[in-house]
């Protein structure tokens, strides 16, 4: 298996870590007797070696190696080695063949470009390999294999007599849903020879198949051939799925060993029902915009007797709702009922869930808020973190958080995040903000915490525009250290927090002033105004950070300024040239601050428009300057229109990446692009 390793430079080479003069042990590990030994020496593999899917000379030096491991029938947990195989040459992005220019890669990056482009011309010279494992007496090896076969054998007509004659041989189920899944693969890669692989799935789909290998099927059809699915598609899912849990459960695969490895913990984090979680996950992923579709299967799966079906669902659905706009009330309000559900997997994961839905969450408010006055030890009393039904609670913006949000803020030790909290219960949220502010008063002036605790309390109190809490506000900007930890953003967060308190903070007035010298003049500059009024202040400082060439704030500059209206019309020149700046957010904010200060829609719509095209996150900044411009805004209504006629979510990404907030920002969206197309 290692013949040659001890000849390879590896000395001269790199992975992620540096040198990769260690890879020679990592490769021989993946062969050791001890199981803890293999699992970290394949975590080491896409730990260090293939390294969040980079690829290194090392890397490519290992493919000889890995080859001949995969090869040793003696040799237990080869199939991970095959999925690394398979991971390294690119193949494991669902549905899509990686050619040169699907990679993006950072400019001036041609060897890694080169690395990529070598691993997959390697792995196909080395796919006889794979043909020979079709059969491997080792089923998970069998069950890794198809994907493979698909990706990298360049012979599509021997690849599917290969998998359709395995079917026919093969009798491990878990081995002919992967089967069945290369069958999808091949279709949607061959695209002009993909009949036979449709015609295929289409008789896998049908009784007498297993229910779970139907629902492969089914799964697969929805993504290469939408067409060939039966009119009834959700009963006929949702029948299947109900067949297949009354099933005794096989496990998926063998017990693995508990180490202290990324593999192990994944591990660990698995559904209860990892295989049925990836059939439907397929569907739901083929499905994509079908929301009609999505949502009646959801109903099915939660109204499931099985509690891993339903737990299932809950996770399922959280793809759907961050992804696509739609009316969503009855399954949220199925997850609801999973909190009193006995299984704990279950309630987590619904609660997870609805914690991530802000105002999507009221159906299933009267289920949570029994859940947190049921369970007052799960509120986050005297630890740094609220409690996640009670924090779901809030989000919803629920006022039957509030008692138990007091008693949170009563204790010695809060939770960090409380404050963050408070704010999205409204004005249910005032008899609140005297704790709030004693909370406050009790932040150390020299932590290393300071900070993280200080800055969600003043978002609240802000928020709440609770003026009495300016003594505690000045505590902290007067007594706080040179050298504390993030002093900065917290002297930001505290001027920020005085201007939210108008003239309530006149007391702050000589603070504020010597700030405006400092790195915080803007935010300086607009607590001030929100104070005084005083434009002969403020102006100076705000025209200053717009023009800086150098370590300026022109975006801030000019969100500050266009608060100021008529009164910054000093600004209008310097605001007109940053209307046409390449950078989306300062071309956004001067736009903006161009109708509030002149009221001239001329030179702000085209800009706006721009932005809106070119970057969405701005959105629901210009949606608001939409508004506020009324009629004047007309000639963009089509950009309004558009977007709530949309069904995707503005923030939506196709990599599958989100942010905890994008929900609650494109409701948000919403409502105020709904209320600017009655402005105009």
């Amino acid at each position: 298996m290692f013949t040659g390793i001890d000849e390879v430079d590896w000395a001269s080479m790199q992975h992620a870590y540096g040198s990769a003069e260690d890879v020679p042990g990592i490769l021989r590990a993946l062969a050791s007797p001890c199981p803890q030994e293999r699992e970290t020496a394949l975590d080491g593999m896409y730990g260090a070696v293939h390294h969040q899917g980079d690829v290194y000379d090392s890397t490519l030096a290992c493919i000889p190696f890995l080859f001949a491991l995969v090869t040793h029938a003696e040799l237990p947990d080869r199939c991970g080695i095959v999925e690394l195989l398979v991971s390294i040459g690119g193949g494991d992005a669902d549905g899509f063949d990686l050619d040169e220019d699907d990679i993006s890669l950072d400019a001036g990056e041609e060897d890694r470009h080169d690395n990529y482009a070598m691993a997959r011309t390697a792995i196909r010279a080395g796919a006889a390999v794979f043909v020979e494992l079709v059969a491997d007496r080792d089923p998970e090896v069998r069950r890794a294999v198809p994907r493979a076969l698909v990706r990298f054998l360049d012979e599509p007509a021997r690849v599917l007599g290969l998998l359709r004659q395995r079917l026919d041989d093969e009798r491990e189920g878990g081995v002919r849903l992967a089967l069945a899944e290369g069958l999808g693969l091949f279709a949607r890669l061959h695209t002009e020879s993909a009949g036979p692989a449709v015609d295929c799935l289409m008789a896998l789909s049908a009784a007498p198949n297993d229910p779970g290998l139907r629902l492969a099927a089914l799964g697969q059809l929805a993504g290469c051939a939408p067409d060939r699915l039966p009119a009834d598609l959700v009963p006929t899912v949702v029948a299947l799925l109900r067949a297949r849990s009354q099933r005794p459960r096989v496990p998926a695969e063998p017990e693995r060993p508990d180490t202290d490895t990324l593999i192990s913990h994944l591990r660990r984090l698995r559904p209860a029902d990892e295989e049925g979680s990836q059939l439907l996950r397929t569907l739901h992923s083929a499905l994509d915009a079908r929301t009609t579709d999505r949502i009646a299967l959801l109903k099915g799966q939660l109204t499931s007797a099985d509690p891993a079906d339903r737990c299932n669902a809950v996770w399922m659905s959280a793809g759907l709702f961050r992804e696509w706009r739609a009316d969503y009330g009855e399954p949220v309000a199925l997850i609801g009922e999973q909190l009193a559900s006995d299984e704990e997997r279950l309630r987590d994961a619904a609660v997870s869930v609805l914690e991530s839905l802000f105002t999507l969450a009221v159906p299933a408010a009267d289920r949570l808020a029994t859940l947190v006055e049921a369970a007052p030890e799960s509120w986050g009393c005297g630890t740094t973190t609220l409690g996640r039904p009670l924090k779901a609670l809030a989000r919803s913006g629920d006022p039957r958080a509030v008692p138990a949000l007091a008693r949170v803020l009563a204790q010695p030790v809060i939770p960090n995040d409380i404050g963050y909290t408070v704010e999205y219960l409204g004005p249910a949220a005032e008899q609140l903000a005297p704790l709030l502010r004693e909370r406050l008063g009790d932040v150390p002036l020299d932590s290393p915490e300071t900070y993280n605790r200080a800055a969600p309390l003043l978002s609240a109190l802000g928020r709440l525009r609770y003026g009495a809490a300016v003594p505690e506000v000045l505590r902290l900007l007067h007594g706080m250290p040179r050298d504390l930890r993030f002093r900065d953003s917290l002297v930001e967060a505290l001027a920020r927090t005085l201007g939210t308190f108008g003239t309530d903070a006149r007391e702050a007035i000589p603070a504020l002033r010597e700030l405006l010298d400092g790195e915080r003049a803007v935010t300086a500059a607009t607590a001030l105004w929100s104070v005084t009024g005083d434009v002969e202040a403020v102006l100076p400082p705000l025209l200053g950070e717009l023009t800086a060439e150098e370590a300026g704030h022109p975006r801030m500059a000019a969100e500050a300024l266009g608060r100021l209206g008529p009164l910054a019309a000093p600004a209008l020149p310097e605001l007109r040239r940053l209307a046409e700046s390449a950078e989306v957010w300062e071309r956004t904010a001067a736009a903006c601050a161009l109708w509030d200060i002149d009221g001239d829609p001329e030179p702000v719509l085209p800009a706006l428009r721009s932005a809106w095209r070119q970057n969405a996150y701005t959105r629901g900044t210009i949606a608001a300057c939409l508004l506020r411009m009324g009629t004047a805004a007309a000639p963009a209504h089509d950009l309004v229109h558009a977007e709530l006629a949309a069904p995707r979510r503005h923030r939506a990404r196709r990599s599958g990446g989100y942010g905890s907030h994008d929900i609650l920002e494109d409701e948000r969206l919403l409502h105020t692009c709904r209320a600017a197309l009655d402005a105009i």
